[in-house]
């Protein structure tokens, strides 16, 4: 299906403005980021998980703002079939205290919230601690999957590619996950589990987008050798456009049903992967060819420069020949 036919949009003039913007967002977010405004989940700074299960239909919202009387961040989530009307709710960590006397507070506290809020006949089917351990671990090895996934792309991207094209790749990766991180900042978003699945989603998403179009860059570097490298890139996003709108749009249409009806416990990884998909396809299209563009034209200026100095040497050479006959 293609519903683009010969287009002519210059994407590769507007780089500026694109790298512009991208810093602004990248320098705002690292701002609130730092006043705080990225908190960790519970899945990574521990906490208590309680399971209720209650008599009649009770929405989570019901719940959380039932709870809202508890201080810290806590998360409200159906547990189960939802005809079996059982809710999790897991508090924040208590500092300072035993796990035993961690499990009696956090159970007596939601009880009494509920009972006051007066939510519903309920009872209490489990309560347990909720360690940090695991989440930690899990944020190590995201960490190490997302360095050694970056070389693998650097090095795969550089042999079937070029190694500028290989870092313009890479660094559209970085800055995809560097927007995610400032735009779930910038709407009170915390860094939990699905978060991080969301993320490394992402970054396969886009890595694929910009792949699809440094294929067809290399393709026409072939058929197109007398064209400037900024024309055939050009080109070669206008010749991918309506795939990367297809492939961009369905999937954003999909995970759009998913941000507005997969409830509350699926919203961050929804959001994060509406923010993944908008700015990885925007980063194909600018950054990654861009980089690459810049990068292959301070190559050639170094080759330039080089061949100017092996040229002008053997003329230095005959000059200081010529003035040392004139003076003998």
């Amino acid at each position: 299906m293609q519903i683009f036919h010969n287009t002519h949009y210059d994407f590769i003039k507007y780089r500026w403005h694109a790298i512009a913007l991208s810093w602004a967002v990248i320098v705002a977010g690292i701002v609130v980021i730092a006043m705080g405004k990225l908190p960790l989940g519970i899945d990574f700074s521990g906490g208590t998980a309680i399971v209720l299960k209650f008599q009649q239909a009770t929405s989570d919202e019901t719940v959380r703002a039932a709870l809202d009387v508890i201080p810290g961040d806590k998360v409200v989530q159906a547990y189960g079939a939802r005809d079996l009307n059982e809710v999790m709710v897991r508090l924040p960590q208590q500092q300072g205290k035993e796990q035993g006397t961690n499990l009696e507070i956090g159970s007596k506290q939601v009880v009494d919230a509920l009972n006051r809020a007066k939510v519903g006949t309920f009872e209490v089917l489990s309560t347990e601690i909720v360690g940090p351990t695991v989440g930690e671990d899990l944020r190590q090895k995201g960490v190490y999957a997302g360095v050694f996934s970056l070389l693998g792309i650097l090095g795969y991207i550089a042999m079937r590619f070029r190694f500028s094209f290989a870092v313009g790749a890479v660094i559209a990766t970085l800055h995809d996950a560097f927007i995610t991180f400032a735009f779930l900042a910038f709407f009170g978003y915390e860094l939990s589990l699905n978060v991080i699945a969301a993320l490394l989603t992402i970054t396969g998403y886009s890595v694929n987008d910009t792949i699809v179009i440094f294929d067809r860059v290399r393709e026409n570097m072939r058929l197109l050798r007398k064209e400037s490298l900024y024309d055939v890139v050009n080109k070669s996003v206008n010749q991918t456009l309506g795939r990367t709108i297809i492939t961009a749009g369905t999937t954003f249409l999909s995970v759009l049903a998913l941000f507005l009806f997969g409830g509350e416990v699926l919203r961050g990884f929804a959001f994060t992967m509406l923010v993944g998909i908008i700015w990885g396809t925007y980063s194909s299209v600018f950054i990654a060819a861009s980089i690459a563009i810049l990068l292959e034209r301070r190559k050639a200026g170094g080759r330039a420069s080089t061949a100017a100095a092996v040229a002008e040497s053997p003329r230095r050479g005959e000059s200081r020949n010529r003035q040392g006959s004139r003076a003998s």
